[in-house]
């Protein structure tokens, strides 16, 4: 997947891809982009919990997720993410742990765990002389 990112006027960045458009800001006037990031964990592990009850045809109505952050006071960077899962009383009893390890199978949760290498560079560029 190739990403394009582009740097907008007043510290908006704009991240295009797959025809769509992710917007991020420091302002307040959209997500910052570490707050997409965290978002990305919540909601994908909330995919793999729709996901597996579609299979079983169980509706998601009354489902949800909290996310909650702690983040080391010095460094500022997160130690500790907490998903609880909120399943409605009628949700089947013998699929309550199962929803459980399905939310873990989240792919940004897999990444964390396992992270890629990341390199940052000058793009090269054809000069004219």
């Amino acid at each position: 997947m190739k990403m394009d990112i582009q740097i907008q006027a007043n510290e908006r960045i704009h991240a295009q891809f797959d025809g769509l458009t992710v917007i991020t800001a420091q302002d307040g006037s959209a997500p910052a982009p570490f707050d997409l990031f965290l978002a990305s964990m919540g909601t994908c592990s909330g995919f793999y919990l729709a996901r597996f009850c579609k299979q079983r045809g169980i509706s998601t109505a009354g489902i949800g997720i909290t996310q909650e952050i702690q983040r080391d006071p010095e460094s500022h960077l997160v130690t500790h993410i907490d998903l609880a899962i909120q399943l409605p009383e009628s949700f089947p009893d013998k699929y309550r742990k199962a929803a459980v390890r399905a939310a873990e199978q989240c792919t940004v949760k897999k990444n964390l765990a396992a992270p890629p290498e990341i390199k940052v560079h000058l793009a090269e560029t054809n000069v004219s002389a």
